[in-house]
């Protein structure tokens, strides 16, 4: 035996331990990470929603966008603020002119998952004067275009009123509100507020903690946004600045010192809070304002009942064609059957670590990779049949076999690949994750049954054939006149010599 066959024949040893462990039954921390099966909406039921654009808002857009691309900029936004919950393989697409489905498998807090993703996001920085605003209160905004700056609207508390360093940087800098974020606003209730920034003089938001392990959002502004706050907090030192998201009061924490940095913090939210506010700032607003026009809880399309069957048939399957390939090749069949429970075990451990979502079509994904790393086998085996009945010696007839079926396997296996990458890119296009995740299922499966047909079994049968007890040629799978070249023996006198022998 070579020394580099037993090195690596030791790297898939602790390879093969290492997988095991992580495709072991349970979930475990593994490198850092949470390794576990993630299941699809089909396998564990999830959340499904469906959001509409509010009658009218389509007809109010900017000039140059139209109606499908806002809705398109809509459902690429939801898509991030989705992944960004954590949801694997959620299904984020558009049904008709106004219409976004949302389908979230294993969600745990439906609530606070629609209002991530349905809220758009308009945040804005209230001068509130004197008076601190209560959480959730709905106010009503001005950003200082409308020339009613610093007025107090009818039954305005003096509190309310915008002071003059305040209405001098928000005239300078500040637009109309849009008409998206205006309809997405709550019922207004008592007087207009000034508005001294808005969420887009933020550059990035993330959550964090105080020393008392409190929640927050920490926040880094523009350097436009960086220059309003400083003269803003400068000048109104004990006053209170209300954070708004989409009308509808966050915190309204009182300015202890001024806030030249360009950075700062969201406190006073809960942890559920700060993660939808952190997620609403870092990919923006919705172009459109939508409304939940359904939202329902949907069950397992499979019950457990049948998962169990269909698992049970796998097993069966999988059982018959190691019975076939023990039986037509022999030895290298068991040499098959042993390197295919290897690539079984990698492979659910990738399934594990990355993590991917098995949905009924991953699965089928995954066990049409089955059956490709069984024909890669195949291929090998029938090539080291041929090189058998020329005569050659068992250790050429394996590394022939390997060496002429080496292109066949890489050209077939390179053409499904070139497939998957193509399912990739429609499934993400058109937002059919169930095609992408039979893609990636599949891809994984072909990039691991090639490892192990060219690695694991090669360096197997070389270890095989060093072992003098197992060089009979019929356990090869040829019988003795194949080998010696006199085929035109009759089978059965063959079948006894070789027994003979």
């Amino acid at each position: 035996m070579r020394r580099s066959t037993g090195i690596v024949l030791l790297l898939i040893a602790l390879l093969t331990m290492f997988s095991a462990y992580v495709a072991w039954p349970g979930s475990r921390t593994v490198l850092g990470r949470e390794a576990q099966v993630v299941r699809g909406l089909d396998l564990q039921g999830g959340l499904q929603v469906l959001l509409r654009a509010r009658p009218g808002a389509l007809d109010k857009l900017p000039e140059g966008k139209s109606p499908a691309e806002a809705m398109n900029d809509a459902r690429q936004i939801i898509e991030q603020r989705v992944n960004s919950l954590g949801v694997s393989e959620p299904v984020v697409q558009r049904q008709g002119a106004d219409r976004i489905v949302v389908e979230l498998p294993g969600v745990k807090d439906p609530e606070q998952a629609i209002k991530t993703f349905q809220g758009t996001g308009l945040l804005e920085f209230v001068d509130a004067g004197d008076t601190p605003l209560q959480p959730d209160t709905v106010v009503t905004t001005s950003l200082g275009a409308t020339g009613q700056q610093g007025a107090a609207s009818p039954g305005q508390t003096p509190g309310a009123q915008a002071t003059p360093a305040s209405t001098a940087q928000a005239g300078a800098a500040e637009t109309a509100p849009t008409p998206a974020a205006t309809a997405a606003a709550p019922a207004p209730q008592g007087p207009t507020y000034q508005t001294i920034m808005t969420g887009a003089d933020i550059s990035s938001a993330s959550i964090g903690f105080t020393e008392t392990r409190e929640p927050l959002v920490q926040f880094k502004l523009t350097g436009e946004g960086s220059k309003k706050f400083g003269t803003f907090t400068t000048n109104n030192v004990q006053k209170y600045l209300a954070i708004v998201l989409d009308k509808r009061v966050v915190s309204s924490p009182q300015i202890q010192q001024a806030i030249t940095g360009g950075e700062g913090q969201i406190t006073g939210v809960s942890r559920a809070e700060a993660e939808t506010l952190a997620i609403q700032l870092r990919y923006g607003s919705l172009p459109v304002p939508l409304t939940i026009e359904s939202s329902s809880t949907v069950g397992a399309t499979l019950g457990q009942d049948s998962v169990d069957r269909s698992i049970t048939a796998g097993t069966i399957g999988v059982i018959a064609v190691g019975i076939f390939m023990i039986l037509y090749y022999r030895l290298p069949g068991v040499v098959s059957v042993v390197a295919l429970a290897i690539y079984s075990v990698i492979v659910f451990a990738l399934f594990k670590l990355i993590p991917i979502t098995l949905t009924l079509a991953g699965i089928a994904g995954f066990v049409l990779s089955i059956g490709m790393a069984v024909d890669a086998n195949v291929l090998i085996f029938a090539r080291m049949k041929e090189e058998l009945r020329r005569g050659r010696s068992l250790l050429q007839a394996v590394e022939a076999g390997f060496r002429n079926a080496w292109p066949s396997i890489r050209d077939s296996n390179v053409s499904t690949l070139i497939t998957c990458a193509i399912l990739v890119w429609f499934g993400s296009t058109f937002g059919a994750s169930i095609i992408r995740g039979f893609a990636f299922t599949l891809a994984i499966g072909v990039i691991v049954s090639m490892f192990t047909a060219i690695v694991v079994t090669r360096s197997l049968l070389r270890i095989v054939v060093s072992i003098p007890a197992v060089r009979h040629i019929w356990l090869w799978g040829v019988e003795r006149d194949e080998a010696g070249g006199t085929t035109a023996q009759r089978p059965g006198a063959a079948l006894s010599s070789t027994r003979a022998q």
